[in-house]
């Protein structure tokens, strides 16, 4: 069935778009015309268990997602929901871990359209939308110098929305520089369908003058609690630590002004008393001159003997890892050598860090640490390093150590992570109570980490849920936790919010007076319920116990997912279909609902499947990138499409991998044909081929596409033996060279390729090519369509090429395509699993060896002003974009990634065959270029390091991207 292409939005494709089969027939349950213009809602089942997981352990699925767009569009939801008798969530990042995120109501998905970002004050401040992730917020203000406060270790996912709902704070930001602390206002959503901007001048009055009620209210409830000493010194005692029980009673004691109340209770109120539809922050000065050290002890006692004066030092950084964490460290592949040497018994170690604004800070900091590390019980010795490798081996130790244990985790079973925080001199019994009752529940493979400078550790346990007992298990456990923290006056919740987890556990943990005024809040701002019931406040004494996520044994890249939604914001589809972890989720769901006979609902599943998690899937491997367990979905969808492919199909396939030249050579005059001809007439028939064969079988063509290529350096010929003397290295052209022309459109440029050898010859380092070159491709065509047995032909043919032109593995084997290097170094890693010789072949990126072996040979007499780059998912994962931005540096003055960079999507042909996809992928990175052309000046050159990004990136933007390698021919001399 033909998919119609999706317009060029952010938004969800609407019910119209999509394909006919897909289209619900249930009742919508909000009312369309009370939710109007520019409000989207589905209720396709599809769509509602995608949405029903999240990072937490809760599974609950929604009766439908609603898509708004701004605060007007919500306050309408709100009375659509209020109307219909439904209760409203919202969705954004879904990286809570404490149920907060999920309904049986409405999900609002406030993540594809409140993403704005304005820097203010030169960086001082920043204005956003809270469905921008944190790591989006500090790419834009780390030019100024700045970033925010809240360092969540979830910042490549997490967006602002989530962090001022559940207060996150992080490792260094403590209690100062949260979102407390550094919010200067907020754009509130009330219940009512207020809209009140809490950081505008005579906001007080504003909100006395719209919602009287609320506003004297908060005037009562602050005097009242003012009025008695014993209530405030205990909330003051509950603040003194990290803290995000329940709702921040401090706001009573900290503001005067009911606004500016309203507005800190709100933050930490995990989406139980407004939206926040944008958010005005304080940023913070980035201290970038950093020095590390790991702080190994014998025991634990003594390193939380050691923590006091640590704290003291002002570090910026204390964490924690346990004689547990140590243990899983040694497993990993990457251990650094200071973890690996320790004979782990009863230590722990501090990992601390000494941020400074200067050299000079630095110094300073560096020999206050040293002298007070001189009179510590250290099991090994420490030292500072300034090193950047070494500082992030010892960071990705500590950031994977939840991951490594989840990774590890029997199928089936559910990671449960918790946070707890004491005062910092009662650390040491927290440690050792939990892990007496790790040990008297029997919960294995557990660790402790964290924060030890404010007091702050996480753990981690698996539960089956559904073994006998297992329930039973985690209500003991959960209580006496309850006892072990709140005996040591500390909070059970730190910094991932109250949610469902801790819910009935907050009227123990304040006492009934100060929860009746947590009560008397709610129904003053809330008074319908209608935002969020069951989140933060509870009187049901086991809610906690209702709505487990039970996992589903399905396929390997399936079970090892933890659901923490940390791919989604790189995947090209999010915006158009699903993620990385709505794509897993749904498997999950698919087996789920076969092993219980709801066959409709399977067959409805795997039909919307087809197109939203199979043909939209860019498999381009970024997901694997940000994955903490390192999924690739890309290869769970290729097998998908392997196992679903047409044996016609395959069979084809397998026959162009044996005449492969022909094949590129026919692929080139079909484009050059179609070049000269009219573009409405070879569109029109590639329009009625789609229709009848489908879109995943017929590409699309428009006028943007370039003509066919010349191939160069795929001449028939010149092998190592015969065709140079003493080569450096192994030429491989990429054939998309010959598929696709250069951007110059001359049929006689010869693209990247051309533009390699020039360079080369240039610098005098002269080149071999394998023999029948021609007819050589990296695989990755069949591998992403999932034709196996054209791929395995085709690995056959390629690498006893390769192998016997390197001369045995001795010549690196140099591509001019970021995309077919990666497919070459995938292809051979695969084949030395069982061929050990192929392990000595090397795939360079032709961006790496040119910047490293090239470029010092060459001169640029003149330089551009500014540059545009488009690095690619292909060097990223291939670790050469450092190597394409040394390239543009160069050529250029001024060299800019555009913000909101991300793969094209374009994916070989996977452009053309669904162009919406592309559309979507490159909505923000052409909102960050026109930006950047909009307040600096148009661009000199725009520069990527794959001809099909090319085209994808030209396509999307207008303006004519070209190989770097190409821009650096054109420019550069030989010394």
């Amino acid at each position: 069935m033909p998919r119609p292409a999706a317009p060029r939005s952010t938004a969800p494709r609407s019910a119209a778009s999509r394909p006919a089969a897909s289209r619900p027939a249930a009742t919508l349950p909000l009312d369309s015309e009370t939710l109007g213009d520019g409000v989207e809602q589905t209720v396709r089942s599809l769509d509602r268990l995608a949405y029903a997981h999240d990072a937490s352990h809760y599974l609950l699925v929604p009766e439908a997602v609603v898509t708004p767009q701004d605060a007007a569009g919500v306050a309408r939801a709100f009375a659509s929901a209020r109307a219909a008798g439904r209760c409203v969530s919202f969705r954004s990042g879904g990286t809570s871990l404490s149920g907060q995120g999920v309904t049986s109501g409405v999900m609002l998905d406030t993540r594809k359209h409140f993403r704005r970002i304005e820097i203010l004050q030169g960086g001082e401040e920043v204005r956003v939308g809270p469905g921008a992730t944190v790591r989006h917020v500090n790419t834009r203000l780390a030019r100024h110098g700045r970033k925010l406060g809240p360092d969540p270790a979830s910042e490549i996912a997490c967006t602002i929305g989530g962090v001022i709902a559940n207060n996150s704070s992080g490792m260094a930001c403590g209690t100062v520089e949260n979102s407390y602390r550094t919010v200067t206002g907020l754009v509130l959503v009330l219940p009512s369908g207020t809209v009140i901007d809490t950081g505008a001048p005579g906001a007080d009055a504003e909100l006395a003058r719209l919602e009287p009620g609320i506003h004297r209210g908060l005037a009562e409830l602050r005097d009242e609690l003012r009025a008695d000493p014993a209530l405030v010194a205990e909330v003051r005692r509950q603040y003194a630590i990290k803290n995000t029980m329940g709702y921040g009673l401090n706001s009573l004691l900290d503001h005067d002004e009911p606004v500016r109340i309203l507005e800190h209770l709100v933050i930490g109120s995990e989406g139980t008393l407004a939206f926040t539809a944008e958010a005005r922050f304080r940023t913070i000065e980035v201290r970038p001159r950093i020095a590390t050290a790991l702080l190994v002890f014998a025991s634990l006692a003594e390193a939380m003997a050691a923590l006091p004066g640590l704290v003291d030092l002002g570090l910026a950084t204390v964490e924690l890892m346990d004689a547990r964490s140590l243990r899983v460290a040694q497993g990993l592949a990457d251990v650094p050598g200071d973890i690996a040497r320790i004979d782990v018994d009863c230590h722990a170690a501090l990992l601390v860090e000494v941020h400074a604004a200067d050299e000079e800070g630095l110094l300073e900091g560096e020999r206050a640490v040293a002298d007070h590390l001189a009179g510590l019980p250290l099991a090994l010795p420490a030292r500072l390093t300034r090193d950047d490798a070494e500082r992030a081996a010892l960071w990705s130790v500590r950031k994977g150590l939840y991951t490594a244990v989840a990774e590890a985790r029997p199928s089936g079973t559910t990671a449960l992570l918790e946070d707890i925080a004491v005062p910092v001199d009662r650390l040491l019994a927290a440690c050792e109570g939990l892990e007496r009752l790790f040990d008297a529940h029997r919960y294995e493979g557990t660790v402790i980490f964290g924060h030890a400078k404010d007091g702050n550790v996480h753990f981690m346990v698996n539960e089956d849920f559904r073994a006998a007992g297992a329930r039973e298990r985690y209500r003991v456990f959960t209580d006496e936790l309850v006892d072990l923290v709140l005996g040591l006056g500390g909070t059970l919740k730190a910094e991932h919010g109250t949610g469902r987890v801790m819910a009935p556990f907050v009227r123990r943990q304040f006492g009934d007076r100060l929860y009746g005024f947590m009560q008397r809040i709610k129904a003053l701002i809330d008074p319908d319920g209608l935002l969020a019931p069951g989140v933060l406040l509870s009187d049901d004494p086991e809610s906690y116990l209702d709505h487990l996520k039970l996992p589903t044994t399905v396929e390997e890249e399936v079970d090892r997912c933890v659901e923490c939604g940390y791919c989604e914001p790189v995947c090209p589809s999010r915006n158009l279909t699903l993620t990385p972890r709505q794509r897993i989720v749904l498997r999950r769901e698919l087996v789920r609902a076969e092993a219980n006979g709801a066959n409709a609902l399977a067959d409805e599943l795997r039909e919307m499947y087809r197109y939203d998690g199979v043909e939209t899937c860019a498999a381009d491997g970024m997901c694997a990138v940000a994955c903490p367990v390192n999924i690739n979905t890309g290869d769970l969808v290729r097998r998908l499409r392997a196992e679903d492919g047409a044996r016609v199909a395959d069979a084809a396939w397998a026959g162009a991998a044996e005449h492969w030249g022909a094949v590129t050579r026919a692929g080139s005059a079909a484009l050059t044909l179609a070049d000269r001809l009219p573009a409405p007439l070879v569109t029109g028939a590639t329009a009625v081929g789609r229709a009848i064969l489908g879109a995943e079988t017929v590409p699309r063509y428009d006028a943007d596409l370039p003509a066919g290529g010349r191939g160069a350096g795929r001449e028939p010929g010149g092998d190592a033996s015969d065709g140079v003397r003493h080569p450096e290295l192994v030429f491989f052209a990429a054939c998309i060279g010959t598929m696709f022309g250069a951007a110059s459109g001359d049929p006689r440029d010869g693209g990247s390729a051309g533009a390699l050898l020039a360079l080369l010859r240039r610098a005098g380092i002269p080149a071999a090519v394998p023999d029948a070159v021609d007819g050589l491709c990296c695989g990755t065509p069949w591998k992403s369509k999932g034709h196996l047995s054209g791929y395995g032909l085709m690995s056959e043919r390629v690498l006893p090429a390769l192998w016997a032109a390197s001369r045995q593995g001795e010549l690196p084997i140099v591509c001019d395509a970021a995309s077919c290097s990666e497919g070459l170094d995938v292809m051979i890693a695969q084949a030395a699993s069982e061929d050990p010789r192929y392990r000595g072949l090397r795939v360079i990126d032709a961006t790496q060896f040119v910047a490293d072996r090239v470029l010092p040979r060459l001169a640029v007499p003149r330089r551009l002003g500014r540059v545009a780059v488009h690095t690619t998912c292909s060097t990223t994962q291939l670790g050469a974009n450092d190597a394409v931005l040394a390239l543009a540096a160069a050529v250029a003055e001024e060299v800019v990634v555009p913000d909101g960079w991300g793969c094209c999507a374009f994916a070989g042909d996977r452009g053309m065959l669904h162009p919406e996809l592309t559309a979507s992928a490159t909505e923000d990175e052409v909102a960050g270029l026109a930006r950047a052309e909009r307040e600096d000046g148009a661009f000199d050159a725009y520069v990527s390091a794959n001809r099909t990004c090319e085209i994808g990136m030209t396509r999307a933007t207008g303006r004519e991207y070209r190989h770097v390698l190409e821009l650096l021919a054109e420019h550069a001399v030989a010394r």
